[in-house]
């Protein structure tokens, strides 16, 4: 085996590694194989001679530890992420209901359920305390889109 294959088996093991960091976060496959073709490049480096294996670990080390310090810099991750701001909110039905309006639970509420007011569902919160399924219940309060009910 020549230290040019070698060289090769390193530099794809290294852009498979870039690849799992930098593309395809998450996925794991390109990084699990870039390391392990990585430890089969050492192995394969220290059975040439023992001097061309410490050659081969030292630059990966020394590549790997740079990847790892640019991984973790800011600026890296400022040019991946997303700079826009979500200003869109979820639609909410919670408008047609009232404090007051009594529904009945469709599911446990433990203590979030599902709520069946108006022949509407809507997903509830209780004030912590659990309700059984085919209660009835009452609006105590609208946050926003949050209802909270109480057994009626």
């Amino acid at each position: 085996m020549t230290v040019n294959i070698l060289i090769l088996l390193i530099a794809i093991a290294i852009g498979l590694i870039l690849i799992e960091i930098f593309l395809i976060p998450g996925v794991g496959i390109p990084g699990i194989v870039g390391a392990v073709l990585l430890i089969v490049a050492l192995v394969l480096a220290y059975q040439i001679s023992g001097m061309v294996g410490h050659i081969a670990l030292v630059v990966t080390g020394i590549i790997s530890i740079g990847l790892v310090y640019l991984a973790f810099q800011a600026k890296t991750w400022d040019k991946l992420s997303q700079k826009e701001e979500i200003t869109s909110k979820v639609e909410s039905h919670t408008d047609e209901l009232n404090i007051g309006d009594k529904g009945q639970t469709i599911s446990r509420l433990s203590p979030m359920g599902k709520v069946m007011f108006n022949e509407a569902f809507f997903e509830v919160s209780s004030k912590g305390e659990y309700i059984e399924e085919n209660t009835q219940v009452e609006i105590a309060n609208i946050e926003g889109s949050k209802i909270i009910v109480i057994p009626a």
